[in-house]
């Protein structure tokens, strides 16, 4: 830290974001993004004609985009709020709804920016622990009287609860804003969306980065009443008024009239995702039960970390953390079936060499 940097931040812990190597070719599993390209249909508008137009700038409102996903989710416009990728709108809930007096709650074992935007804006906040197996009990967070978020299916778990669970949390807590992050509740999850229609603090957040293959893109959504999305809105204007690029919500524009495209794609992956699951079973690996597009698993006979570091040695990435309660357990994108052969093939050769 430079002499000049603010000493507020002293004690911040910057999120770490998934490797990006360049040493080497890789099968890359360990940072959830999708093995299929976006739909012919992002390519084709993706064109020199949208390229040209650059020198100008992009609607701040993104009505075209808003609207769209609006009738996709049969909601109005008013209840979508558009940002730089999720985790934009994240940092915007914690910037807009928490401070000193209103504290926020979300899992000990989740995904890493939520203790990283309490730490940056200076907030209270509990880190709520995971029951056995890495369950998420709803009514540790009923009757809080605080902000809550929660990642549904959780990250890097892979669990999720009912939607009639969310409801619980949500009108338990009816002064206080819950966000459920559902940035992978299209690989075999329940969207908790119903409920904005019936609870004003309710926030559901979602993202192309995962399902829509547009990770590079860097776009979120949020959507809730009306009333919520105006504050998100204020936060926006505040900071960023033109915050998605003109091309990215070309690409999306185009990606959600080619929503059929994606839903085959996730089959796909979910297969694949018992496939894997299978074969781990037969070479002795303790998986989590996940819906997402990832496996949290771990394997008996070899601590996390030296199977992370082997299977890196041998071409494959996956994710790794060295925090004590899932350091024997690696996070492992599900891909096409070809990179999950190579996967298995090479845990195979490591437990083979020990």
């Amino acid at each position: 830290m430079s002499r000049f940097m603010s000493r507020r931040f002293d004690d911040l812990e910057a999120y770490v974001p998934g490797e990006q190597p360049r040493d080497m070719q890789y099968v890359k599993l360990n940072t959830n993004e999708s093995p299929f390209p976006p739909s012919p249909a992002v390519f084709a508008a993706v064109n020199e004609e949208e390229v040209s137009r650059l020198n100008l700038y992009p609607d701040p409102e993104g009505l075209l985009l808003r609207q769209k996903l609006a009738r996709l989710y049969g909601v109005d416009a008013e209840n979508i709020f558009l940002a730089n990728g999720s985790d934009e709108l994240l940092n915007f809930f914690f910037m807009a709804f928490c401070d000193g007096d209103r504290p926020v709650a979300f899992p000990n074992i989740s995904y890493g920016f939520y203790p990283v935007y309490a730490g940056l804006y200076n907030l209270p906040f509990t880190q709520v622990p995971l029951r056995e197996e890495f369950r998420l009990d709803y009514r540790d967070y009923c009757g809080l009287d605080c902000n809550i978020v929660i990642a549904n299916p959780n990250a890097p778990t892979g669990r999720a609860i009912p939607v009639s669970e969310i409801e619980e949390i949500v009108c338990s807590n009816p002064h206080h804003a819950v966000l459920i992050d559902e940035a992978y509740i299209d690989f075999g999850g329940e969207s908790c969306l119903p409920l904005i229609q019936k609870y004003g603090n309710l926030i559901v957040c979602q993202t192309f980065s995962k399902f829509r293959s547009l990770a590079g893109g860097r776009l979120g959504y949020a959507m809730g009443q009306p009333e919520l999305i105006a504050d998100l809105d204020k936060i926006k204007y505040s900071t960023n008024s033109y915050n998605i690029n003109r091309l990215t919500m070309t690409a999306a524009a185009a990606a959600i009239d080619s929503n059929d495209y994606y839903v085959r794609n996730s089959k796909i992956i979910q297969a694949n995702r018992a496939y894997t699951v299978a074969a781990l079973d037969n070479l002795g690996f303790e998986t989590v039960p996940s819906v997402a597009n990832f496996l949290f698993t771990r394997c008996p006979r070899i601590p996390g970390g030296v199977l992370y570091e082997k299977l890196k040695a041998k071409g494959v990435l996956v994710r790794h953390w060295t925090r004590p309660e899932i350091a024997d357990y690696l996070r492992i994108t599900i891909g096409s079936r070809e990179q999950m052969d190579v996967l298995i093939e090479k845990i195979g050769e490591i437990l083979r060499e020990e």
